[in-house]
């Protein structure tokens, strides 16, 4: 049937964004940010991920940053994303039809039909109120040279986009033009020309499309870190298929949210068909060319800091040649403060250039002094009579960042009821030159400690006095994970309530292993520390082992393990918490050095140390607790402990004469509210003996 030239649909080309543009997110502003807007040394860098980054206020990175919001301000702006490139006879991407429509005197021409109408010239403006309407009696998808089209799907999709084109229907010129938009976002197409053909029942509409190609390739660039398993399973369902737009569009915002999730600085910045149904997919990931510390005072501006620069690089994760992480740089400012000298930390990126790349300078805010002089007190759990039971005073004397190198120094004296200790400790945190981030401890100490735990004296206090001298390594092995090994010396004797050394107790019992008013043992120790996500009833597992080396005869030898394991789990605003412990000792050990059971981190309900002493010792706890109200929380409990039988084989058998027996358990109530120095816990139990006993204590249980 031949076109007819006296109805004429017009088209004009129209480009349009081959993607959507991303929802606007409106984030709330966190107060920890600050708007510092990037300083950009090239107006036109060739990054597109650059480009957006000039535009917008970069976050400090603090403790309540959320990467998320930040890297949805930078995807909600336009992209340099290229349209398609089909290779194809130049035809536009998308056709906007226009139709216009007038009245012209009936031609003598004998192929016309009666009454047929020769529309032409300009005719109303869209969306005008008075366009005039063509009548359609039927309507059709055909190729762009008028042929069926040979994917009978390919024409269904058309026809099910169409909503106001239908046959026998009148239409206007902005109804054909939106029906033509509708095929083309439905995707299949590249391209639709509306043509209309007279016909002997009327009007026929044919949208004359040109479909997609086959998808039968991908070539992807630029993506170093976009893992290739991922690229190929968004694209494996299209292969052999007509490329879908829509579908295209899916995989670049799967592509985008993989970044977002993961706060990489990368995102697909162009889309281009070539030939042979091949997709080249660009992504561009905006990598570290430098990293540079920067000391600021209170004010903000800069000045000289006293740590050395390195001290602070060595400490990040981030390195040069690696695609910017958000979420990695957020650890690397955690991990900044968590030394202890800095007051605030921040990271802000920068264009490096026309480079592509990003130069991140860490702006650092030092304490007012490395050094200084501290007070506190405490409680002793060993303390259990008197006016000022358990009540311990402290002060310190420390230095934070000797030499500009984090290392530490502190000197410390605490002194109780009968509690002393004066401690020299000496700690580098990060061995220099070493890159598993080994740390050194060297400790010296004189410390005196209650004897009642194991050997209470009916007429008087006994007291436990230690020196110590030892050096320890520790670095982590594995996420999460932390070893430690060192030699410690120590020599460790029994006095009264005088200060005199005394070798038995009340009941004749020995408080040294060798007979003397002192031991002395060479421990090498090994300990792994297991922790998860630091939060309160997060998993803790300890494992440690202590060694005595008979280096001289006099010397003991013994070996000691211990372990210790807790696990939380929530239920609903409920939490479940268990703790394990336990442990074994073999060889010749001093019998103050006993396992001691009972007390507020053992079995509650009994005093410190009543239920037995021990070679061995098993003791577990359940727990469940509540909210009450604000910070204040309930809490139910049940332990129990033993010493497997092992008191009699502790030498001189001290929990004997004093009638411990040697198990027990104990269930109670108790509160506990939040502090700065941990939950403060006060708790009520009753042992297996039906006596009651309260206890008080700071932070979670051992």
């Amino acid at each position: 049937m031949p076109q007819n030239d006296d109805v004429r649909f017009t088209s004009s080309s129209l480009k349009l964004p081959l993607f959507s543009p991303p929802l606007q997110h409106h984030t709330q502003k966190n107060p920890f940010f600050t708007n510092l807007h990037l300083i950009l040394q090239n107006s036109s860098p060739q990054n597109p991920i650059l480009q957006t980054l000039s535009k917008f206020p970069i976050p400090k990175f603090h403790q309540n940053f959320n990467p998320q919001n930040a890297i949805l301000q930078f995807l909600k702006k336009p992209r340099n994303i290229n349209l398609f490139n089909w290779n194809l006879p130049k035809t536009p991407l998308i056709c906007s039809a226009s139709m216009a429509l007038t009245q012209s005197q009936v031609q003598n021409n004998p192929d016309d039909l009666p009454g047929s109408t020769q529309l032409s010239g300009s005719g109303p403006k869209m969306g005008s109120g008075n366009e005039e309407r063509v009548l359609i009696s039927e309507v059709l998808v055909r190729n762009k040279d008028g042929e069926e089209l040979e994917l009978k799907d390919l024409e269904s999709e058309a026809l099910n986009a169409l909503k106001a084109c239908r046959p026998n229907s009148a239409l206007t010129v902005r109804e054909v033009q939106e029906d033509v938009h509708r095929i083309i976002d439905s995707g299949y197409f590249c391209s639709c020309m509306p043509v209309a053909v007279d016909t002997r029942d009327g009007i026929r509409l044919v949208f004359q499309v040109e479909p997609n190609q086959e998808f039968h390739g991908l070539v992807c660039e630029g993506a170093n870190v976009l893992p290739a398993r991922f690229i190929e399973d968004s694209f494996r369902d299209g292969c052999g298929k007509i490329v879908n737009i829509k579908r295209i569009d899916e995989i670049i915002s799967s592509i985008n949210g993989w970044y977002m999730e993961r706060g990489l600085f990368g995102a697909v910045s162009s889309v281009e068909m070539l030939s042979g149904g091949m997709i080249r997919l660009g992504v561009s990931e905006a990598e570290v060319n430098n990293i540079a510390i920067r000391f600021l005072d209170r004010t903000g501006e800069p000045t000289v800091g006293k740590t050395r620069p390195e001290t602070i690089l060595r400490q990040l994760t981030t390195k040069k040649g690696q695609v910017y992480s958000m979420l990695q740089g957020k650890r690397d400012v955690d991990t900044v403060l968590a030394m202890g000298i800095m007051e605030d930390v921040s990271i802000i990126p920068q264009p490096a250039g026309d480079t592509g790349k990003v130069d991140l300078i860490m702006n650092v805010v030092e304490r007012k002094s490395g050094g200084g002089i501290s007070a506190g007190g405490g409680i002793s759990s060993g303390i259990t009579n008197g006016p000022l039971a358990g009540l311990i005073g402290s002060c310190a004397i420390y230095h934070k960042n000797l030499f500009g190198r984090n290392q530490k120094l502190n000197l410390s004296l605490e002194r109780g009821q009968i509690d002393s200790l004066f401690r020299i400790n000496y700690t580098d945190p990060w061995i220099e030159g070493d890159d598993k981030r080994t740390s050194r401890s060297i400790m010296i100490q004189n410390s005196r400690t209650p004897g009642t735990l194991v050997h209470n004296q009916p007429d008087g206090s006994l007291t436990i006095g230690r020196v110590t001298a030892g050096i320890e390594y520790s670095r982590p092995f594995r996420p999460k994970w932390n070893g430690t090994a060192g030699i410690i010396f120590q020599r460790a004797g029994a006095r009264d309530d005088k200060g005199n050394p005394i070798i038995r107790d009340y009941y004749s019992s020995p408080l040294t292993a060798s007979g003397n008013t002192h031991d002395d043992m060479l421990l090498a120790k090994l300990e792994t520390v297991y922790t998860g996500s630091g939060d309160p009833g997060s998993s803790v597992f300890v494992f440690n082992m202590e060694q005595g080396l008979p280096v001289w005869s006099e010397w003991l030898g013994f070996n000691r393990v211990n372990a210790r394991a807790r696990k939380g789990v929530l239920l609903g605003p409920m939490r479940l918490l268990g703790s394990f412990s336990g442990g074994h000792v073999v060889g010749n050990f001093p019998p103050h050095e006993a396992f001691a059971i009972g007390g507020t981190n053992s079995v509650r309900g009994y005093e410190e140390g009543a239920v037995g002493s021990g070679r061995s010792y098993v003791v577990g706890c359940g727990e469940i607790s509540f909210p009450l109200m604000g910070p204040l929380e309930g809490a139910v409990f049940a332990d129990y402990g033993t010493d497997l039988g092992s008191g009699p084989s502790v030498p001189g058998d001290p929990a004997g004469p004093r009638r411990k027996p040697g198990s027990g358990y104990g269930c109670g109530v108790g509160i506990r509210v939040d502090s700065p120095l941990g939950p403060l816990r006060l708790e009520y139990a009753f042992n297996d003996q039906r006596t009651g006993r309260f206890h008080f204590g700071v932070g979670l249980r051992n």
